[in-house]
Order: C-alpha cells, then structure tokens, then sequence
C-alpha cells in the first residue's frame, strides 16, 4: 500500500526545496533568527543567585488590593 505513494511529493514539499534551491542561505537566516529570539546565553551560579534573590515575591492573587 505505501509502495504507491513513495514518490508523491506534494505541492508544499515541492515549493519548499525549491525556495531553498533559490537561496541556499535562507537556513542559516532562519537559525540566526531563532538564536536572535530565543536562544539565550548561559548563566553562571552566582548570575542565577543574584537573579533569585533580587526577585520580588508577588502576592496570591495580584488583583485584589491590600488596603
């Protein structure tokens, strides 16, 4: 049954390879934007203690006032 279809490409599949045939650097805009967003550098012990106790504990529930 998966015979048949081994060679069917649809027509996303086939726009795809193409985009990247055209400009062979487009991954590596993809990976340079993602790092950009997302990626974010290593932080040592004492960065992540510093982080930790500089935090302000929030309330239980942060829409009722305290009069």
């Amino acid at each position: 049954m998966f015979k048949q279809f081994k060679l069917y490409e649809s027509e996303h599949t086939l726009f795809i390879k193409e985009l990247k045939a055209k400009n062979p650097g487009i991954e590596a805009g993809q990976q340079a934007g993602r790092a950009l967003l997302w990626d974010k550098p290593v932080l040592t012990l004492a960065e992540q203690e510093r982080l930790r106790e500089s935090g302000v504990k929030q309330q239980a529930y942060v829409y009722q006032n305290k009069l």
